[in-house]
């Protein structure tokens, strides 16, 4: 269950975050910690990681920003980390930086008799998701698409 200052910190650090070129990907506060952790995720939009310099300007920016709304009036303790890299793909950065690599598609209802797809992706557009399936070429409707995971092998 979400702590309910987690939304009041991923509203006041959004922006911050946005002012230095980051987005938000996530955040917990684990108040079963003494002191208790707030943790943010945060990644760069525009490179393929997200560095230390970017998680340590964010770090100071939040601080000061709860400090000045003392939105936590009791000790914690702020952790900004990089989620590292999913396995689902969902933005359209995903789709482009994973071209080629091996994804399992998870479809609402069968397409072609079959509801998971395997197969290398192609692509992603407005209307489908494409796959290479050992050279023959799929487009799954988007409209079905639940959800499309890195897998570790085609078949």
């Amino acid at each position: 269950m979400t702590h309910p200052l987690v939304p009041q910190v991923i509203e006041l650090a959004s922006p911050l975050a946005s002012s230095i070129g980051l987005e938000i990907v996530g955040a917990v506060f684990q108040t079963n910690q003494s002191p208790p952790v707030l943790r943010i995720d945060v990644r760069n939009p525009n490179q393929e990681d997200t560095g230390l310099d970017d998680c340590e300007r964010l770090s100071v920016a939040v601080t000061e920003a709860l400090d000045e709304t003392n939105l936590i009036p009791e000790a914690y303790v702020l952790e900004v980390s990089s989620p590292g890299v999913s396995d689902v793909l969902t933005s359209d950065r995903d789709f482009a930086v994973f071209k080629g690599f091996p994804v399992e598609v998870q479809l609402s209802e069968p397409h072609k008799k079959k509801q998971t797809w395997q197969g290398s992706l192609v692509g992603r557009d407005e209307e489908k998701v494409s796959l290479n399936l050992k050279g023959r070429a799929i487009a799954l409707p988007r409209s079905l698409v639940q959800s499309v995971q890195l897998s570790t092998e085609e078949s």
